[in-house]
């Protein structure tokens, strides 16, 4: 070619590109509206951009499909994907992906946007825009996500993605529980998309699918199904299509459709390999639920299951499976197979906490009903660890479980008390006899243990001396002995791909490694990497070593043990050769003396005993009819109770629980019953309850708190009486409530308050014994054990006055006579200027009130104001003035006994005190009266005497007893303080030396 038609092509090369540079750099402009611009503009944001922004999308999203579990014990979203509650901090994100997808949207939008004239010239800006709320919206920041999706809808109302950013939107919305939102715009939404012809298929299924979910977040499940069904007909996902399916199953079966449901889940079924493997699965378990155990078709049901448990599609639904198979065997009362299949699913460590937590419940349940309820608690204990706390089912199981670990105590109790008191009870040949038999039991038993562990030693021997001799064998395919040399791929000829693939999963399977080996050693492989060599070498440590703990100087541990062991040995391989192997040394637990030397023969252990057995089985009764409602089970312990002849206190309580359950299994049995306690105890509580069935008509609508609250309210203003008469109705009317725990230690409070101690004891002792296990019944215990002994001992003129007071006894205060005194001394305490007094009406039994003036510094006042309330014309009371201390007073309203105070005489000390606070230092007495007599030695003063004697002795024991009055007054009152703010009452003494008992706890809402 001559040259100067080469130069001539080169100067039109170089003209073209030149021209083509040119228009590419005006092309670049975003501020020129031209033909060139404009697709320039739009070429490189849908090419490079966003395509690359839309990839990174598609990747985040189906990480989030992937990471995403469906929860099948529940509807499941239209929508996979999870919502997080956790926050990120700024500059974080959730997913790279969504971040690198926001970052090119962002760009997109920055840097090709042509907004001329306040329009956008760029045609690709939509989607850039569309990019950008959906990198938010699964980032979960959903303001932001609303406003893109918003822009959209504002400055580009005649986008070709304008539908779509609509779905979105609405989407959007419901993820910020603006759900009645999304369902106004998504109708109207629906209405404009009817009217356009042209548009995909697909819109019409998100619109559709969007809108059932925002249905179903508004709990409107017919009008979820209806939207379901169309999202169902017009999507193009096999993925969707078989999701709605199911999901409609799951609504008909919520609805009660059994056969709708069982229709959708067989459409899932049938969909085979269009649909994913885990609607399939979980679709079989949904029919298996629907399955009729009594009248069904058995045989094609484990058919049905054995052929997809041996599908190796299906093993990693190996938990759904077995846990299928175990409900089958479960309702088929094969416990035994249940057990096996709950196990199995239980070892496939399934992600499904809620399927793990049900098959220890339902473990837990088969234990608990075969009585082993030690197995019962600890798989009630793995159930909690899998549920979610704060639910319902929690709050059962846990409850059920520490209601358990109450059955487990006494049934504990119950078994090991009846034991040795059945065998005490028997003659001394019966005895030896019983025995006997067991041993014999016994030596069968070790002798089985004994042959499976000399059987399990030669093979594992046997296994050990195959390893040894290895180097013998030849290997069929390496055509070698193990020790010799391998080359690389020997033993895979012949082989397929799939061959060697099943050989890797199966070396993975069994947990082996396949470790390295040189040529030319013998025995090279890891030793621990044999299992028959491992159990080879801990037989032959345990025939040298014994039984070793793992810890320091494990040699000289047992030192004394293996000489012992050695003497042992020596001793009967000397006898054996000797001839004398007949003498050897008898185990004693196979000769009847050592069990019969170990039976108490102390009458006062078996009395303790016996008491112990027939509280434990007293306990039960009540915890299984109260806690677990297992009728027959509780009948069967309170009826053992009743034939062990307990002492007293439990008889009528057991024969009143006996007539409620005998009420609910057995009405024949419950009148007899009735009949008994009525004719055997008529003065009873129990027999009055009985009698008296009749409730109050006027509180025959109230509900158990509103009822409660109500009596509190009298309690709390001082009518004790009428708090009692109510209670009495109450506790008829609402019998078998929670509240009526509540309303026995109220009565309990009103009865100490109107009875004395005694009575408060006897009220105490009915709430402990009838609720046992619930707080009140517990605090009523404790209170018997601590609270009741510490009043008791509680003396007159065991602590020092601080202050005094004066007391008129009346029966009734609204006779003219009373009225007429109480006035003229309310009169006289305001007119009282150098002391504050203060008058009430205290009451005392169920007949008699006090007339109290409170607030007198000593007795010698006391004793002057008395004289003249009586002798002072003004006033002139003609009631009986009766000068006490604050302190005296509390023990008078605590015990009832006024007429003990009243008794002429030094009235006897409280008891010395056994121990004595140091910390804090005595307190100076009063000084005595220059008028007062002086007590007699050795005494404490009486009513109107001077205080005790300057004596060291004297002194140091009435300042401890100043000091335990004083912490026992403030142990009530911080006990009294949590009972006002907890809900089940605490029946305690009140800081107020009026008050005694204390107030119970105000009333709460609710149970």
């Amino acid at each position: 070619m001559p040259k100067n038609v080469l130069k001539l092509k080169n100067n039109h090369l170089r003209y073209i590109f030149s021209l083509f540079f040119l228009l590419l750099l005006f092309a670049c402009s975003t501020k020129k509206d031209r033909w060139a611009n404009r697709n320039w503009q739009a070429l490189n944001t849908e090419y490079n951009v966003l395509y690359n922004g839309n990839i990174a999308l598609d990747k985040g999203i189906e990480d989030v499909k992937l990471t995403y579990a469906d929860n099948f014990w529940q509807i499941l979203p239209v929508e996979r994907m999870q919502v997080t509650t956790e926050n990120i901090l700024p500059g974080q994100n959730r997913n790279a992906n969504f971040a690198r997808a926001e970052e090119k949207a962002t760009k997109a939008i920055q840097k090709r946007s042509m907004n001329i004239e306040g329009k956008e010239k760029n045609p690709q800006m939509d989607e850039a825009h569309l990019l950008l709320g959906k990198a938010r919206y699964y980032d979960q920041r959903y303001v932001p996500a609303l406003e893109a999706f918003n822009y959209i809808l504002y400055k580009y109302p005649e986008s070709d993605k304008i539908y779509e950013a609509k779905i979105w939107r609405e989407r959007t919305n419901m993820r910020m529980d603006n759900d009645a939102l999304a369902v106004k715009n998504l109708k109207k939404l629906l209405i404009d998309i009817k009217l356009k012809t042209k548009l995909k298929k697909q819109v019409y299924a998100d619109v559709n699918a969007t809108l059932a979910q925002a249905f179903l977040n508004l709990e409107e499940r017919d009008s979820a199904r209806a939207r379901l069904k169309d999202a169902r007909e017009l999507t193009g996902s096999k993925e969707e299509k078989a999701r709605y399916t199911f999901i409609l199953g799951q609504l008909y079966d919520e609805a009660g459709e059994k056969d709708s449901a069982y229709a959708a889940f067989q459409t899932v079924i049938d969909m085979k390999r269009n649909s994913p493997r885990r609607y399939i699965i979980q679709a079989h378990a949904r029919q298996a639920a629907q399955f009729d155990f009594s009248k069904g078709d058995t045989i094609a049901f484990l058919k049905k299951y054995k052929k997809l448990m041996d599908d190796r599609e299906n093993r990693p639904f190996l938990d759904v499976l077995n846990h299928q198979m175990a409900l089958f065997y479960d309702k088929k009362t094969n416990r035994k197979q249940a057990v096996a299949y709950y196990n199995k699913s239980l070892r496939t460590k399934s992600q499904d906490q809620y399927l793990m937590a049900s098959n220890y419940r339902n473990l837990a349940k088969i234990y608990f009903d075969n009585a082993k309820y030690q197995q019962a608690g600890q798989y009630y204990d793995s159930t909690l660890t899998r549920l979610t706390p704060k639910t319902r089912e929690y709050r059962y199981i846990k409850n059920k479980r520490e209601n358990l670990a109450d059955v487990i105590k006494y049934e504990g109790i119950a078994q090991h008390h009846d034991s040795i008191l059945n065998v005490v009870s028997l003659s001394p040949a019966d005895r030896k006899s019983f025995y006997e038999d067991y041993i014999v039991k016994l030596k069968k038993s070790d002798a089985e243990k004994a042959a499976a562990e000399k059987a399990a030693q030669e093979k594992a021997e046997r296994l050990a001396r195959n390893v040894n001799s290895d180097d013998d064998v030849i290997d069929p395919v390496t055509r070698k002995s193990p020790g010799m040399p391998t080359a690389p791929g020997a033993g895979m000829q012949g082989k397929t791909g799939a061959d060697r693939l099943s050989d890797k999963a199966g070396s993975a399977k069994t947990g082996t490694d396949m470790a390295p080996k040189s040529g030319g050693a013998k025995n090279d492989a890891f030793y621990f990497y044999n299992p028959s060599t491992v159990a080879y070498g801990k037989l032959e440590f345990r025939k040298k070593w014994g039984n070793r703990g793992l810890k320091d100087n494990w040699r000289i541990s047992s030192t004394k043990e293996s000489d012992a062991d050695k003497k042992s040995d020596s001793a009967a391989s000397n006898d054996s050769l000797s001839g004398n192997s007949k003498k050897d040394k008898i185990d004693e637990r196979y000769t009847a003396d050592f069990y019969l030397k170990q039976l108490p023969d102390d009458k006062k252990l078996l009395d303790s005993l016996a008491k112990e057995r027939n509280f434990a089985y007293y306990q039960l009764g009540i915890i299984y009819k109260e806690k677990f409602k297992e009728y027959q089970l509780a009948a069967s312990k309170l009826e053992q109770l009743l034939l062990n002849k307990p002492e007293e206190r439990l008889v009528l309580p057991s024969m009143y629980h006996l007539f409620k359950i005998y009420e609910i299994i057995d009405k024949p049995k419950a009148e007899a019953m009735k009949n008994k306690i009525i004719s055997q105890y008529p003065e009873s509580r129990y027999a009055q309850i009985l009698k008296n069935g009749v409730t109050d008509p006027d509180s025959a609508a109230l509900s158990p708190e509103l009822a409660y609250k109500n009596i509190y309210r009298m309690y709390e203003d001082g009518q004790f009486i009428q708090t009692l008469d109510a209670l009495d109705k109450a506790t008829e009317q609402f019998t078998g409530e929670e509240i009526v725990p509540k309303m026995e230690l109220l009565k309990a409070a009103v009865v100490g308050k109107l009875k004395g101690l005694g009575e408060y004891r006897k009220a105490l002792n009915y709430v402990a014994l009838n609720y046992p296990n619930v707080q009140e019944g517990k605090q009523a215990e404790e209170m018997i054990a601590k609270d009741i002994p510490a009043l008791e001992q509680l003396q007159f003129d065991a602590a020092e006055p601080l202050s005094w007071k004066i007391i008129y006894k009346v029966s009734n205060v609204e006779t003219p006579v009373t009225k007429a005194a109480e006035d003229k001394l309310r009169k006289f305490a305001a007119e009282r200027t150098t002391e504050k007094l203060t008058l009430s009406q205290d009451v005392y039994t169920m007949t008699e009130n006090f007339i109290v003036i409170h607030g007198i510094g000593s007795q010698q006042k006391a004793t002057d104001i008395a004289t003249i309330l009586k002798d002072y014309k003004d006033y002139n009371i003609p009631l009986q003035a009766i000068v006490i201390s604050n302190e005296n007073y509390k023990i008078v309203q605590i015990k009832k006994n006024l007429e003990e105070y009243l008794k002429p005489g030094p009235r006897a000390q409280g008891p010395t005190p056994v121990t004595q606070d140091k910390a804090k230092p005595a307190e100076k007495s009063a000084q005595p009266a220059p008028n007062q007599p002086q007590p007699q030695k050795g005494l404490p003063p009486a009513p109107g005497s001077m205080p005790p004697s300057a004596a060291d002795a004297k002194k140091n024991q009435q300042q401890i007893i100043e000091q335990q009055v004083r912490e026992a007054e403030q142990r009530r009152r911080e006990l009294d303080e949590k009972t006002r703010k907890s809900e089940p009452p605490q029946p305690v003494d009140s800081d107020d030396p009026e008050e005694v008992p204390s107030t119970p706890a105000q009333p709460v809402k609710g149970k």
